[in-house]
């Protein structure tokens, strides 16, 4: 009996299977580790028929990238944001929201992680993708509240960076800190520890 030919992917198809399959490789194995070869044998095809969709291998992790964002819907978020005028409540809205995306996508973080680690160009490109959009919904709001003088004189961006690296890193902290004493490191318990101390600071 002959064996069935595997189908032919549609040029669109194709291009979709080598981003997910980079996707995955570049969140377990880093950027460096990951090869053209590795990529194509995950795929299927040859080396060639990889560079038909992609020049580089950097071109790729752009594109992959720029896959990943997509993933990242904070259009919701900003509008529920802009509708609060006390900041724990936002402080706890953005938190929830960043812990549910990096928990629901493990290679959002892994890529982050890698990349930093290494001090990867590309790390940047990664930073504004997956932390600048809550840092600007963060900015937005204390910009608003020290309007309204609800908040300290702080400087906005200074503090939704900060803020939100602190957040970025408890998730980091979800899977390092298991195993150690008292080591309950759920989502809702890690915010509840912090985020108040962080409002009291911020109120006037």
């Amino acid at each position: 009996m002959k064996e069935k030919k595997q189908k032919r992917l549609s040029s669109a198809a194709r291009r979709k299977q080598i981003i997910d399959k980079a996707t995955e490789l570049f969140s377990l194995l880093g950027y460096e580790k990951t090869t053209i070869a590795s990529l194509a044998g995950a795929c299927g095809i040859t080396e060639p028929a990889l560079y038909r969709y992609f020049s580089s291998k950097k071109e790729l992790f752009a594109e992959v990238l720029d896959a990943l964002k997509e993933r990242i819907d904070t259009s919701a978020l900003s509008k529920n944001v802009e509708k609060m005028d006390d900041i724990e409540e936002i402080l706890f809205a953005i938190s929830r929201n960043i812990f549910q995306v990096y928990l629901s996508n493990p290679e959002l973080f892994r890529l982050l992680l890698f990349c930093s680690l290494k001090g990867h160009a590309m790390t940047k490109k990664i930073v504004d993708t997956l932390r600048v959009p809550y840092i600007t919904i963060l900015r937005r709001a204390l910009e608003r509240l020290k309007k309204k003088d609800l908040i300290q004189p702080i400087n906005p961006i200074i503090t939704a960076s900060c803020f939100t690296g602190m957040v970025t890193e408890c998730v980091l902290g979800i899977n390092l800190w298991r195993g150690m004493q008292g080591g309950d490191f759920k989502p809702e318990k890690i915010m509840k520890n912090n985020i108040p101390v962080f409002a009291r600071g911020l109120r006037k």
